[in-house]
């Protein structure tokens, strides 16, 4: 007698949400991973629908470490007070997932004064290589798997003299500026699989919520 064995499909992932970001230096996509931080994501996708990050810069370049924006005080002429602006509210502190490079985070502020470590309802920063000393610190919610011609050129524009600089950090202002963000299709991750991947701390005076 013949047996049929049917090998059952290997399960898929829950589909994951993509954000385009429509940046002057060019498109970044970026995956975001809800079975790490389901508020963070919720939060954050329920901004971009509301085009909350359209018109906002990355209002930090620090070589090497992190790109910073999601400030809706980059949208004003005073670059030295980006970094302290938000939605109004914080988002709890989901901190699991690691730090690798291009891994996608919320920044928040200083550990004494928010010793539950919450995020920032709309800052966030993409990691530009591992940074393992972040890890256990801060809610990573995403990977950035394409976009990384346009983020080396906002990088480059640490290299420039005019623009506003505080200490390591450089703001390129409406030169890094994100014109529009989008939700993309999301796609199905087969089980097993794994998306493409790729010094201090990310400046507490400059991740507040």
């Amino acid at each position: 007698a013949l047996v049929l064995v049917l090998l059952a499909a290997t399960p898929a992932k829950p589909a994951r949400p993509r954000v385009l970001l429509e940046t002057a230096c060019g498109p970044i996509v970026i995956e975001l991973h809800p079975e790490d931080a389901p508020l963070t994501v919720a939060n954050f996708t329920k901004l971009v629908k509301q085009g909350f990050y359209d018109s906002l810069t990355f209002h930090r370049v620090a070589p090497g470490f992190v790109i910073q924006g999601g400030d809706p005080n980059s949208r004003n002429e005073n670059p030295f007070d980006d970094g302290q602006g938000g939605p109004g509210y914080t988002v709890p502190a989901e901190i699991k997932a690691k730090h690798v490079k291009g891994a996608v985070a919320m920044a928040r502020k200083s550990d004494p004064v928010n010793p539950e470590r919450a995020s920032s309802g709309s800052q966030f920063y993409i990691a530009l290589n591992d940074l393992t000393q972040l890890d256990g610190a801060y809610t990573v919610f995403g990977q950035v798997v394409s976009g990384w011609a346009a983020i080396d050129s906002i990088v480059g524009f640490a290299n420039r003299t005019d623009i506003a600089r505080q200490g390591n950090n450089w703001n390129p202002g409406t030169l890094a500026m994100i014109k529009h963000a989008r939700l993309l299709p999301a796609l199905v991750t087969p089980a097993g699989a794994k998306s493409s991947t790729h010094g201090t701390k990310p400046d507490s005076t400059n991740a507040t919520a």
